[in-house]
C-alpha cells in the first residue's frame, strides 16, 4: 500500500501517499487503516512517524480516529475528479517510460503549474500618479 522512497521525510511520504489512495478511491470512506504500530513495523519507521502522519491527516479531514475502532478514512474525504486522475496516471506512465523519476516529475509539475492570476489590490495612495 505505502512505499517509502525518495528524499522527502517519511512522515510527508506517508501523508502524501494516503492522500493519494483516498483521492483515487483506493481507500474508501470508513475503511480502516493499519494501526500505527503495524504500519510503522511494515515500513521500518518509528511509531511516532506514523502517528504524526495520521494526526496531520486527521486534522486535514482525511482520517478519523475512533476509540477502540482504530483509524479510518473520513466519510467526508473527497476524491479527485476522474479526468485529473486519468491524466495523473498517464503522466506516471509516460514519466516511467521516459526514465524520469518521481521527484523530477513532481519538480516539472511544480514548475509548469499555473500561478494565481489575481493580483492584490494596491491602495490608491500607493499607486503611481
Amino acid at each position: 500500500m505505502i512505499i517509502l522512497s525518495g528524499s522527502a521525510p517519511p512522515t510527508e511520504q506517508i501523508r502524501d501517499q494516503i492522500r493519494g489512495l483516498v483521492a483515487s478511491g483506493r481507500l474508501a470512506a470508513d475503511e480502516r487503516l493499519p494501526s500505527v504500530r503495524q504500519l510503522a513495523k511494515d515500513l521500518g519507521v518509528a511509531p511516532g512517524t506514523v502517528a504524526k502522519a495520521y494526526k496531520a491527516l486527521e486534522t486535514e479531514g482525511y482520517l478519523t480516529a475512533r476509540t477502540g475502532g482504530g483509524t479510518r478514512v473520513s466519510r467526508s474525504a473527497t476524491t479527485i475528479p476522474r479526468p485529473v486522475l486519468e491524466a495523473a496516471r498517464q503522466l506516471a506512465a509516460t514519466s516511467t517510460q521516459a526514465g524520469t523519476g518521481l521527484d523530477d516529475t513532481i519538480r516539472i509539475l511544480r514548475a509548469i503549474w499555473p500561478e494565481q492570476s489575481i493580483q492584490p489590490e494596491t491602495p490608491d495612495a500607493l499607486r503611481a500618479p
